[in-house]
């Protein structure tokens, strides 16, 4: 049990490091001249780092065991970062702090998610995930309000150092108490990345990619990065402001992941669950897109819903583990993870430009329905490829 509190920890700390750039927009661009594109970029990097390095901790975690990869990138790379966006003096900077910090972060959640598909019946793998999603998402919460008043009281530079502390602590805890399972004997044993390619193969994953790759996108995209600018450019609304908005909004993502994670055993159905789940995301962002700027409040409350209906995640996993071998758990998990942070990233990226190319001067509304238009278009092509998907029931 320390093990997974370390790690439930360090998840903490990758939630907090995936979203706080919304808070800090402001002083961002204030002390360092960056422009929100380049803010967008950096964000978009941590999440592309923490994709594209889900292959070398899926090959490390069936070969090394999820302590030694945990601790070791956590430590060295979340630190370095740390370490390097607290002293920035330029936007580059931030973006290879990020860079840094998304390669920390990206063995942390499936260290764990390894230890419950081995260690644990897999009928309760979506309820441990969502679990721990929902509680390593008050990292979400301590990167909106509090952290704009820590940044308002101490300065971003100062807390961007205690995180660094802390970074390393819970890495040498991870070092101290994680566990590895014990390792399967089979002539299967280690493929290297060539257990990737066998996964590919598997057709039944196929039309679970899409919606793994893009449910996520819009809540942590606009919690994230999109509701600071936001809510600055169409109400002027202050840092603090902006804080408790994302604060109610971080608080919905963790209600919502604890409500998927037993929706699969109380209706026996994990492929259903997710249409409704994400269905209802659809239309609250399809109805911010048509009445955008009508109140800050009826916005807040709509983002509340998209936090909530957005956190299926754990549940998409869950489906998704249910067809895979045994022997390529670690690899399995960590490509539809792939699939989920790099879907993320790329949207972060696709909408940086999706809103610099909608803007209208004079109208701060235009940018931002495209954006919402854009998201809710993407959301709908992955739920239809979705719908032919093998469903696969938690007694299966």
């Amino acid at each position: 049990m320390a093990g997974i509190a370390a790690l439930t920890a360090a998840y903490v700390l990758s939630q907090f490091f995936r979203s706080f750039l919304a808070v800090l927009t402001p002083a961002l661009i204030s002390e360092l001249g960056a422009t929100k594109a380049e803010l967008s970029m950096a964000s978009g990097a941590w999440f592309i780092a923490f994709a594209l390095m889900q292959f070398v901790v899926g090959v490390s975690l069936d070969r090394f065991g999820p302590k030694r990869t945990a601790a070791i990138l956590l430590g060295v790379c979340g630190g370095a970062g740390g370490l390097i966006f607290a002293s920035a003096t330029a936007p580059w900077m931030i973006t290879l702090a990020m860079v840094l910090i998304g390669m920390g972060c990206a063995p942390v959640l499936m260290a764990s998610v390894f230890i419950f598909a081995r260690e644990f019946p897999p009928a309760r793998f979506a309820v441990l995930t969502s679990t721990l999603i929902g509680v390593g998402s008050a990292g979400n919460v301590f990167g909106s309000s509090p952290l704009a008043n820590a940044a308002e009281a101490f300065g971003w530079r100062w807390v961007m150092l205690g995180l660094v502390v802390v970074t390393v602590a819970v890495a040498l805890a991870i070092a101290a108490f994680v566990r590895d399972p014990e390792k399967l004997e089979t002539e299967h044993a280690d493929t290297g990345f060539s257990g990737y390619l066998d996964l590919l193969r598997l057709r039944v994953l196929w039309p679970i990619i899409p919606l793994t790759a893009i449910n996520y996108a819009p809540a942590v995209g606009i919690r994230g990065l999109w509701a600071g600018p936001y809510l600055a450019d169409v109400y002027g609304a202050t840092a603090i402001v902006i804080g408790q908005v994302t604060l109610f909004m971080a608080l919905a993502m963790v209600a919502g992941n604890f409500l998927y994670g037993p929706l699969d055993q109380f209706f026996r159905t994990r492929k259903w669950v997710a249409v409704v789940g994400n269905s209802l995301s659809l239309c609250a962002i399809l109805w911010l897109a048509l009445h955008a700027g009508e109140g800050i409040f009826a916005d807040a409350v709509v983002l509340v819903l998209i936090g909530v209906t957005g956190a299926s995640y754990g549940l998409l996993m869950a489906h998704a583990r249910a067809f895979l071998p045994m022997h390529l758990t670690g690899r399995g998990v960590t490509l539809m993870n792939f699939f989920s942070i790099g879907g993320v990233g790329v949207m972060q990226f696709v909408t940086g430009a999706v809103v610099t190319a909608s803007t209208v001067p004079g109208d701060p509304l235009a940018a931002y329905r495209t954006l919402f238009v854009f998201y809710a278009a993407m959301l709908a092509v992955a739920l239809i490829a979705y719908l032919p998907a093998r469903d696969a029931r938690p007694a299966d």
